[in-house]
C-alpha cells in the first residue's frame, strides 16, 4: 500500500531488555501481516532486523533495525532496538522518529534494568507495555502486571488479558468477551478501568458515562484515548507470545486502531537558534508545507557507503528534491529515495510527513542533521534524547605504523553511528582514548574496527589525568643568555607564584614597571609561562590553581628576542613552582549507582575499598535505591565489572568529574620518581 495520508501511518519503537523477545516479536508481526512468508529466528540468523554478521554471531541486536508492514489499511513503521544496557544509546536513537514507544517485557523476568531506563527515556512519548513470552515455563503474567504497576504507576492498564492456559488473549477494549476466563482480573474489570481512566479527560463523555449510563464504543473514546497517551495518563498493557503467535494479531489491531498517527502524538521538540538563544518552533505534519526532516540514524558500510535514515516531520520529499543540510548554503539532490526493510532498500517516488525514509551515499549527512527545502528552516534543530554518559575507557594503540589517521577516520564514522561513543586524543600521553557504556560496548567497537577497517590494535587502560598545583608562594628569577658569534640571546624574567583556591585555574598578572621587559615581549613571556604550566614540574602533569605574577626582568637592546623571553619565563616558572611545595592532584569522580536495596551493604563496602566517600543515599522506587560517592578515578579500574557481579547486572552507574584533591603520598612519590627517570633518559 502506498500511503496517501499522514493518518494512515503509525511509527513505533520496540524497546526493552535483551532477552525480552523484541526481534522475535517483530518477526511474528511481519509474518502475521504477510510482509514475510514465515518468521525468521535468531538461532538461524535469518531475522529481518538483525542482518549484521556480528549481530548474528552474538544473537543480540546491536543496532536499531527498521521494518514496515501493512495492517488494516495502515502502514506500520517498526524500529527494533538493542536491549543490552551497553547499547542503550543506540536504542534511544529511535525515539525522535516515532510517536509511540513500545516497551517489551519478558514474562519470565519481569521489570529489568533496561525496562526502567526505556520507560524513563520515553516519558515524552506515548508509551505502551507488551508482556511477551506469556506461555513460557515459569511465566507469571499476573505477577508481572503487578510489578509493572508498582514500577510505573496505576496508569498501566491491560487492553487484553491472557487465558488461564496462556494460549491466547481475551480482548478487553474493542469487543470485550464478558465472562471469559482469564489468567487474572476479569474482562469487565479491565474494560471499566480503561474507560474510567480515559473519560476523566473529557467532561462531556464523563457526564454521559456516569450520569446517563451510556455505553461508550471505541470510536467515542478515540480522542480522549490519544490525549491520555500523550499526557502519560494511560499506559496500555498487552500480552503476547511471539513464539506461539498468541496475541500477535490482537497487538497489530492495537497498534493500528489505538496508537497515535503523526498528527496525534506529542509534537517533535524543534528549536531555532543556538544555545540560550534557541526558541521552540512549531512543526506540523502537513504534507503541503515546507519539507523538514531529521536524520535519526547513520549506517556506514564499507562497500555500500553511508546510509542516512530520516523521519519526515513536515512537508513532502520526492526523488529529485533539493535539500539543505542544517544551515548549509548548498543543497544536495535526492537522487534515490529509499524505503528500508531490514537490509533491503526499495526505491520510492515520494515520502510524506510521518514517513521514515532513507538516502544513500550523501557524505554531508550526519546523525541529528536537519534536512529542509527552504532557508526559512535554517538553524532548526531537534532536541535529542538524554543519552547515558560513557563511563568505560580504553586507550587504542595501532600496531601498524601510519594507521593513526585511519583509526581517527574510522572512529569518526563510528561516533556518527553511536551517540554514546566518545573519542579523544590525550596529547600528554599521546593516546587515542575511547569511552563507551561498558566492556561489551567497547569490545564490539574493537571488533568493528578490525572487521570493517582492518585495523590491528593494542589496548591499554587510559592514563589518569592527574594535575599539579602549589601549596605555598615563591619567587624566582632566571636569566637566559647565549652568545654564538653573531647576534646573541638575552632575556631575564622574575616572577612570583601563589596558590589559588581549588578550581581557580591559572591567573597571569603583569606588574612590570619602567619597561624592564618591553611590552612587545610580554606575549613571549606568557607563552613561556603556559609552556611550563602545560609540562608541569613534579610529575609531568599540567599545573592548575595558581597565580603567576611577572614582577621584573631585563632586556638587551640588540640580543633580546621572543625566543629568549619564552625560555627565561619557562625556566623561571619551573624554578618558582619547585620552591612552592608542589603537590599532585588526583581527579575525583562522583559515582551514582541505582540498584536493588538489598545490595546496599555490598556496594557501600565496594566504595570504601576504593577510597570512596559516600555522599548521598536516596530511595528512588519501591525496592530500589540510589547511592552516590566520591571515588578517585585511579581506583575505579574494574568497578563496573564488580558492580555487575554484585547486582547480577541489575544496576545502573553514571560517572561525572567532581573535583581534584591531593593524591596520597605514595602515589605522589611513585609518579614523581617515574617522571624523573623519564627526564634523565631523555637527557
Amino acid at each position: 500500500m502506498a500511503s496517501t495520508s499522514v493518518h494512515d501511518i503509525r511509527n513505533l519503537a520496540l524497546l526493552g531488555q535483551a532477552g525480552s523477545g523484541k526481534t522475535t516479536l517483530l518477526e511474528a508481526l511481519l509474518a502475521a501481516a504477510g510482509a514475510i512468508g514465515a518468521s525468521g529466528s535468531i538461532e538461524r540468523g535469518d531475522t529481518v532486523s538483525d542482518f549484521d554478521p556480528m549481530e548474528k554471531s552474538m544473537g543480540h541486536s546491536l543496532n536499531t533495525g527498521l521494518a514496515q508492514l501493512e495492517w488494516a489499511a495502515h502502514r506500520l513503521n517498526l524500529l527494533d532496538t538493542p536491549g543490552t544496557p551497553d547499547f542503550l544509546g543506540r536504542a534511544l536513537l529511535a525515539l525522535p522518529s516515532v510517536e509511540t514507544a513500545v516497551v517489551v517485557v519478558n514474562a519470565q523476568a519481569g521489570v529489568e534494568t533496561v525496562t526502567r531506563r526505556a520507560m524513563e527515556a520515553a516519558a515524552g512519548k506515548c508509551r505502551m507495555l507488551v508482556v511477551n513470552r506469556i506461555d513460557a515455563s515459569g511465566a507469571d503474567p499476573a505477577a508481572v502486571f503487578d510489578a509493572l504497576v508498582a514500577a510505573f504507576g496505576r496508569e498501566c492498564l491491560p487492553i487484553n488479558l491472557p487465558t488461564p492456559e496462556r494460549d491466547r488473549v481475551i480482548d478487553c477494549f474493542f469487543a470485550p468477551e464478558a465472562g471469559a476466563a482469564t489468567a487474572f482480573s476479569s474482562v469487565e474489570a479491565a474494560h471499566d478501568a480503561i474507560v474510567d481512566q480515559v473519560v476523566e479527560l473529557d467532561e462531556a463523555l464523563m457526564a454521559a458515562y456516569l450520569e446517563q449510563g451510556e455505553t461508550l464504543d471505541p470510536g467515542q473514546l478515540h480522542d480522549p484515548f490519544e490525549r491520555a497517551l500523550r499526557e502519560g495518563h494511560l499506559i496500555p498493557v498487552c500480552f503476547v507470545s511471539a513464539r506461539s503467535g498468541a496475541g500477535v494479531r490482537e497487538l497489530l489491531d492495537v497498534f493500528a486502531r489505538l496508537m497515535p498517527d503523526p498528527t496525534e502524538g506529542n509534537p517533535p521538540a524543534f528549536v531555532k537558534g543556538e544555545g540560550a538563544a534557541a526558541v521552540p518552533v512549531e512543526v506540523a505534519p502537513d504534507p503541503a508545507r515546507h519539507a523538514l526532516a531529521h536524520v535519526f540514524q547513520i549506517q556506514n558500510d564499507v562497500y555500500r557507503g553511508k546510509l542516512a535514515l530520516f523521519r519526515i516531520h513536515q512537508g513532502t520529499i520526492t526523488a529529485g528534491s533539493q535539500l539543505y543540510v542544517g544551515d548549509a548554503r548548498k543543497p544536495f539532490k535526492v537522487t534515490h529515495l529509499l524505503r528500508i526493510q531490514g537490509r533491503q532498500q526499495v526505491e520510492i517516488a515520494e515520502g510524506i510527513a510521518g514517513d521514515l525514509c532513507a538516502v544513500a551515499r550523501v557524505d554531508e549527512l550526519h546523525r541529528d542533521a536537519v534536512l529542509h527545502d527552504s532557508h526559512d528552516e535554517d538553524y532548526h534543530h531537534l532536541l535529542p534524547p538524554a543519552y547515558p554518559r560513557p563511563v568505560h575507557g580504553l586507550a587504542l594503540i595501532p600496531k601498524k605504523p601510519g594507521d593513526e589517521q585511519k583509526l581517527s577516520e574510522a572512529l569518526a564514522r563510528l561516533q556518527d553511528e553511536d551517540p554514546c561513543l566518545e573519542t579523544g586524543f590525550d596529547a600528554q600521553t599521546r593516546q587515542t582514548v575511547v569511552h563507551g557504556l561498558g566492556e561489551l560496548h567497547l569490545k564490539v567497537v574493537l571488533e568493528q574496527l578490525a572487521t570493517r577497517w582492518n585495523l590491528d590494535l593494542d589496548t591499554a587502560r587510559p592514563a589518569v589525568p592527574y594535575r599539579e598545583t602549589i601549596a605555598a608562594s615563591a619567587e624566582s628569577r632566571y636569566r637566559h643568555k647565549k652568545q654564538s658569534g653573531g647576534a646573541g640571546q638575552f632575556g631575564e624574567v622574575a616572577l612570583r607564584v601563589e596558590p589559588l583556591p581549588r578550581g581557580g585555574g591559572l591567573e597571569l598578572v603583569d606588574e612590570i614597571k619602567g619597561g624592564a621587559i618591553p611590552t612587545h615581549f610580554m606575549p613571549a613571556v606568557e607563552k613561556g609561562v603556559r609552556q611550563a604550566v602545560a609540562e608541569g614540574c613534579l610529575a609531568g602533569f599540567p599545573l592548575q590553581d595558581l597565580r603567576v605574577t611577572v614582577v621584573d626582568g631585563k632586556h638587551h637592546a640588540v640580543d633580546s628576542n621572543e625566543v629568549s623571553f619564552v625560555t627565561a619565563a619557562r625556566h623561571a616558572l619551573l624554578e618558582a613552582v619547585a620552591a612552592a611545595r608542589p603537590t599532585l592532584l588526583e581527579p575525583l569522580l562522583e559515582v551514582r549507582v541505582s540498584a536493588n536495596e538489598r545490595h546496599f551493604g555490598e556496594i557501600s563496602a565496594e566504595f570504601s575499598s576504593r577510597r570512596g566517600r559516600m555522599s548521598a543515599t536516596d530511595s528512588i522506587a519501591p525496592g530500589r535505591i540510589s547511592l552516590s560517592a566520591l571515588v578517585p578515578m585511579a581506583e575505579l579500574d574494574g568497578f563496573e565489572i564488580r558492580l555487575k557481579a554484585i547486582c547480577a547486572g541489575e544496576s545502573e552507574c553514571t560517572l561525572a568529574l567532581h573535583s581534584y584533591e591531593p593524591a596520597p603520598g605514595d602515589a605522589q612519590q611513585r609518579l614523581a620518581g617515574a617522571h624523573a627517570q623519564r627526564r634523565a633518559h631523555e637527557q
